[in-house]
């Protein structure tokens, strides 16, 4: 696929990528908080850097971008033919500091899940499967 963009544009755009309140992030948070859920967000003190935090649960959730985390779906696949060299040494480092990250929360007794962004098309199974890992919201009624 030939890129439609001058390598400037493509710098200029690549540049304002963000880590951290995505779109595909806020939208948990948003779900969750509907819910009733409260958290933290980005604890440095936590082994990678986790998205949301719910400390009295020792949870953690992780918002993961496709491309980015190299997930198996047809977003996560997706090798770039410009400079492919460099994004797959930069994604292989990501996938290696994904599973680092896991590592050092088990010892710690820390439970963690991920929500990809391809995920997110269904909201109600995603809603599902947190409400499945983080337990009931507090003040939550039987």
């Amino acid at each position: 696929m030939v890129d439609s963009l001058t390598t400037e544009q493509r710098h200029r755009i690549m540049s304002h990528i963000r880590s951290k309140d995505t779109k595909p992030e806020m939208l948990v948070r948003r779900l969750l908080y509907a819910e009733g859920y409260r958290y933290r967000l980005h604890a440095p003190d936590l082994p990678g850097t986790p998205d949301l935090v719910f400390r009295g649960r020792h949870r953690v959730v992780f918002v993961n971008g496709c491309f980015w985390h190299s997930h198996s779906c047809s977003n996560g696949t997706h090798n770039p033919a410009t400079n492919a060299d460099f994004w797959a040494a930069k994604r292989t480092r990501t996938v290696e500091r994904d599973s680092q990250a896991l590592a050092g929360l088990a010892p710690s007794g820390w439970a963690a899940m991920t929500v990809w962004e391809c995920e997110l098309r269904d909201l109600t199974a995603v809603a599902d499967s947190l409400h499945r890992f983080l337990g009931p919201p507090a003040g939550a009624t039987k």
